[in-house]
């Protein structure tokens, strides 16, 4: 039985899913969650132990008390995917790379667009940090579609350095 439940942000409401005891997505805004999601055959359970932990951790990590997370995931996806999702891991908190750097560390230059595009189907946004990824001029670009305010209030909770609107802002 895959269960859901809510968590309040700043931003917004973000959806938990999991499933075997393993989280299988997180969703920004209950519009996302219902556009992707087969909502009839979920059960809202905000006592399941998985999506408990997980509030609990995101929580932290929005309060500015965790750096890292600790929870089982089902990542599925093609095979450059998953390469460069598990390079987002390696970017500490409060870094940026840009989408040319994700690209050389995965050994793939050229795949600057695609390492976008793996960014855009990643399923554990703040988990998997795709919000780490900026422009290689160390502005904003799209998060989670065009949310940019998003990326912005994630990457200030870090303490990144980046340029918005052309200001730089810590």
């Amino acid at each position: 039985m895959r269960t859901f439940t809510k968590i309040e942000s700043e931003v917004g409401e973000f959806y938990l899913v999991a499933q075997n005891k393993k989280l299988q997505a997180i969703h920004i805004g209950e519009e996302d969650f219902l556009r992707i999601e087969e909502v009839a055959s979920l059960k809202e359970d905000p006592n399941d132990e998985l999506l408990v932990e997980c509030k609990r951790q995101l929580r932290q990590y929005f309060a500015g008390e965790r750096t890292t997370f600790n929870l089982p995931i089902a990542q599925t996806g093609t095979k450059f995917q998953i390469s460069v999702w598990n390079s987002l891991l390696e970017i500490p908190f409060g870094a940026t790379k840009s989408y040319q750097e994700v690209a050389n560390m995965i050994g793939r230059p050229k795949a600057v667009r695609a390492v976008g595009q793996a960014n855009k189907a990643n399923k554990f946004p703040i988990i998997v940090p795709c919000h780490r990824v900026i422009g290689k001029n160390q502005t904003l670009t799209g998060y989670a579609g065009s949310r940019v305010e998003i990326k912005d209030w994630l990457l200030k909770i870090e303490g990144a350095a980046f340029k918005h609107n052309g200001n730089k802002e810590n």
